[in-house]
């Protein structure tokens, strides 16, 4: 079938055991529903009651001709029949009450009170040519009345709640039985179609929504409340129709289903063999109504026995509305549809081969499903995948679907085997909770390694070591080897095997034999410094950058005696290690700063006075005499500068660089007036030389003194240029004293005025301060009592009698203690007397 096909709403199956039974002998007429059971009419007068199986639990012999209509109450303790010959009975299923009445006519209906089991209910309708109400009154005699007549047989009727909808040959009302008032007629549409042969369909979706189904045309009518202002003279309630549209066939039954409509179609057909009209197989179609239409959700063709036989009023449509069971009712069959369970579903899912929406399916219902089980689902979808080709996506899936149990993961491996497809399962296969036999990686692992160094490699590196035998998988790599001895990949994969096998000797020869970056990891993971003493060249040649740094970080385990050993036949690399080291620390390699003075000359010059400037071992005697064999100028003057030959090394700098700016520059740093003369007395002939001089000398010797020297007629390229520096230079220096002058004579204002704002504040004398001199309380008990107090601007307090007398130089007095701890003279602020 097609891809694209929707899924049924509803599945099907025939009501059988006793049903069968019936039908082989007799048809059925009419059925109606109840949660509990049954019950089932038919053209030969009998009436069964049925279980939801179909098993017959009782059976009624009510007349010799055909039940027209069978009515129960909600509770199901009291049924009404009616048959073609006039007799109606209505009685109570577990109980004597009983009613018979025989009428004139055949009764079409009967419908009983909903709640005919209260004795204040004991209501029910009939309907032949006229619809008239039985109530039981006084003395439990029953009292007819007449509800309607006077246009045709009464069709149908349904009762819900305190509303009675009835049809007959000019269409549908609804009675209120509270009010007893008619409140609606909904006229028949196709007036064209015979009543009993096309009858209408009622059906109540719940208290106030009645549905009409009538040839081709469905109606939805809801049930109002009128507004008082508008009640006048008319009934309290009225009917408004929602919805309304017509079907493509003839309306036999209907029910509702959520939102939807449930429609029981007959079907007429134009047949192939005799071009003519002939009878279909019944539809049963879902539909959404809409306002003007309808959307169709589903349609079912149903394959009944005898359809070719049946009429329109031969179909009805009956439901049970708590399980949205479904009754399809033809006079040799009874099939019951109900709506699909997630079973069905996944049933349905799997027939189209949608399998990944039947496990997803199977997943998020797992706890109400019945039939299906999600691993069965999954192995179902892995050999689809299978079947289709698509070997990653399977082997993928088995991941998900087989979970931790080893023993299907071990069948699908040996199924993915046999089709040649090892390598599609490898990336897939657990290697934690569950582990398989080692066995299985094996398999995986020797077929990867006839074909795949790449994809061999790969599974090495991300799988544990632990889970295939180490010693078989080397030995494997060890014959391809002998084949292919220079192969890098395997080679690669041998030093892994080996370190997991924790050879890590031979794990560390292959990888330096490939240079290979992991070869450092290796030695820090594994502590094998032990083993790499005497392959520290190798490691240098590989990267010396990481070699010396591990070297340095491991001094402890490998010396720096036994590194330089190492590397004697390698000054170059023996460089590297030592200048690292120095840069590390000046001082732990002393003993080759010798040493590294003729390795930097060699190989590494620009790094040889910074050294020389860094280093306090180095003897810098030997330095001098590299540096003079190489002719190393710079080198050289810094080293008699540092040996105290200043003069040596500034006429170096004159002869060797000339470079007065440098010379002018060294003779700063030495700070030496004989060496500002010899620079003079070298520069004096020199006239580039006195330029230089006279742009520089200025901050440090009088330039008059090089002016004085320079001989007259003597051509000095920028000299004018020279001497407008120097007076500006002069000029700055002058602005810049005068500037800090003011500044000087400004703060000593402000600071001269701030003091004397301070000295002319008062100073609090009380109790409890005392003389300094003689440590008695400042002020004498006996206040009435003349006394004499000098207060210091430092706020120490003497009596006038305990002070020395001052000289007779200066009247001013200092306090003795600031005086003694030159804390600078202090005159007193305060004499007080009384």
């Amino acid at each position: 079938e097609d891809e694209s096909e929707e899924e049924p709403k509803l599945k099907y199956e025939r009501l059988s055991n006793g049903v069968t039974e019936i039908l082989q002998k007799d048809a059925a007429s009419c059925m109606t529903v109840h949660e509990k059971f049954l019950a089932l009419g038919t053209h030969y007068g009998k009436v069964y009651l049925l279980d939801v199986q179909g098993n017959i639990t009782q059976k009624f012999d009510v007349s010799p001709v055909k039940i027209n209509q069978i009515s129960l109450d909600e509770s199901g303790e009291h049924m009404g029949v009616c048959s073609e010959d006039g007799k109606v009975q209505v009685f109570g299923l577990y109980s004597a009450e009983e009613f018979h009445e025989t009428f004139d006519c055949p009764i079409k209906i009967v419908a009983v009170h909903p709640h005919f089991v209260r004795s204040h209910f004991k209501q029910f309708v009939t309907g032949g040519k006229k619809l008239l109400l039985y109530e039981r009154g006084w003395m439990n005699r029953w009292k007819p009345s007449v509800l309607h007549e006077g246009e045709g047989n009464i069709r149908n009727v349904k009762w819900r709640g305190h509303l009675i909808a009835w049809a007959n040959n000019m269409g549908v009302k609804i009675l209120d039985m509270i009010s007893k008032q008619r409140i609606t007629n909904v006229p028949r549409d196709d007036i064209s179609l015979r009543p009993d042969m096309y009858p209408c369909s009622l059906c109540w979706k719940d208290n106030l929504t009645l549905i009409i189904g009538w040839g081709n045309s469905v109606k939805i009518c809801s049930v109002k409340e009128r507004h008082a202002s508008e009640m006048r003279d008319l009934p309290n309630r009225y009917v408004e129709i929602v919805f309304q549209f017509d079907t493509e066939f003839y309306i036999s039954g209907l029910a509702p289903i959520c939102d939807q409509l449930v429609i029981l179609s007959y079907v007429k057909e134009i047949s192939n063999k005799t071009e003519m009209e002939c009878c279909a197989r019944p539809r049963l179609d879902i539909v959404q109504p809409l306002p003007e239409s309808c959307e169709e959700v589903s349609s079912d063709a149903l394959t009944v026995r005898g359809f070719q036989e049946n009429e329109c009023r031969d179909y009805h449509l009956e439901y049970s509305e708590g399980e949205s069971l479904f009754y399809i009712i033809s006079p040799r069959d009874v099939v019951v549809a109900k709506e699909r369970d997630q079973d069905d579903h996944i049933d349905w899912l799997l027939e189209k081969k949608k399998y990944e929406e039947a496990l997803m399916a199977a997943e998020i219902s797992q706890k109400t499903i019945k039939k299906h089980k999600i691993l069965d689902i999954g192995l179902a979808y892995i050999n689809h995948l299978v079947e289709k080709g698509e070997y990653d996506l399977a082997a993928r899936k088995c991941q998900k679907i087989l979970g931790k149990n080893t023993e299907l993961w071990e069948f699908e491996v040996y199924k993915f085997k046999e089709i040649g497809q090892l390598k599609a399962i490898s990336r897939y296969l657990p290697r934690r909770d569950p582990v398989l036999k080692p066995l299985i990686y094996e398999m995986v692992l020797h077929e990867f390694l006839e074909s795949d160094y790449e994809g061999f490699a790969t599974l090495i590196k991300e799988w544990p070591g632990d889970l295939y035998n180490n010693t078989i998988i080397v030995q494997a790599v060890v014959d391809h080897l002998k084949k292919d001895p220079q192969n890098r990949t395997l080679l690669r994969t041998l030093a892994e095997l080996y370190t997991y096998d924790q050879r890590y000797g031979r794990a560390l020869e292959i990888y330096l034999t490939l240079r290979h970056k992991d070869v450092f990891q290796l030695i820090h993971k594994h502590n094998l410094f032990s083993s790499i003493r005497d392959k520290i060249v190798l490691l240098m040649d590989f990267d010396s950058e990481k070699a010396v740094d591990m070297l340095l970080d491991n001094e402890d385990k490998i010396s720096i005696d036994r590194v330089v050993e190492e590397l004697e036949n390698r000054p170059e690399l023996q460089h590297v290690y030592l200048h690292k080291l120095f840069k590390r620390d000046h001082h732990k390699g002393q003993r080759y700063h010798e040493k590294q003075i003729g390795l930097y000359a060699e190989y590494d010059r620009p790094n040889l006075l910074p050294f020389l400037r860094d280093s306090t071992h180095c003897p810098l005697e030997k330095a001098l005499e590299i540096c003079q064999q190489r002719n190393f100028v710079e080198e050289t003057v810094y080293l008699l500068s540092r040996m105290g030959n200043s003069r040596s090394a500034l006429k170096m700098i004159m002869e060797e660089l000339q470079d007065v700016d440098k010379a002018i520059e060294f003779a700063k740093e030495q700070d030496d007036g004989e060496l500002w003369e010899d620079l003079i007395l070298y520069s004096i002939d020199k006239p580039p030389f006195i330029t230089g001089l006279l742009n520089n000398i200025g901050t440090h010797v009088d330039p008059i003194l090089l002016i004085h020297r320079i001989k007259e007629g003597m051509e000095i390229p920028n000299l004018r240029d020279s001497l407008v520096k120097i007076l500006q230079d002069y000029n700055l220096q002058i602005l810049l004293r005068e500037g800090c002058k003011k500044i000087l004579v400004a703060d000593s204002l402000s600071l001269l005025k701030k003091m004397h704002r301070t000295q002319m504040k008062g100073v609090l004398v009380d109790e409890e301060n005392i003389c300094e001199s003689c440590l008695s309380p400042i002020l004498p008990s006996d206040a009435s009592k003349a006394f004499n107090v000098v207060v210091f601007h430092c706020r120490h307090m003497f009596h006038k009698e305990c002070l020395p007398v001052p000289n007779t130089v200066s009247s001013v007095q200092f306090c003795n203690i600031c005086s003694a701890k030159h804390r600078g003279p202090g005159s007193a602020i305060l004499e007080m007397k009384k």
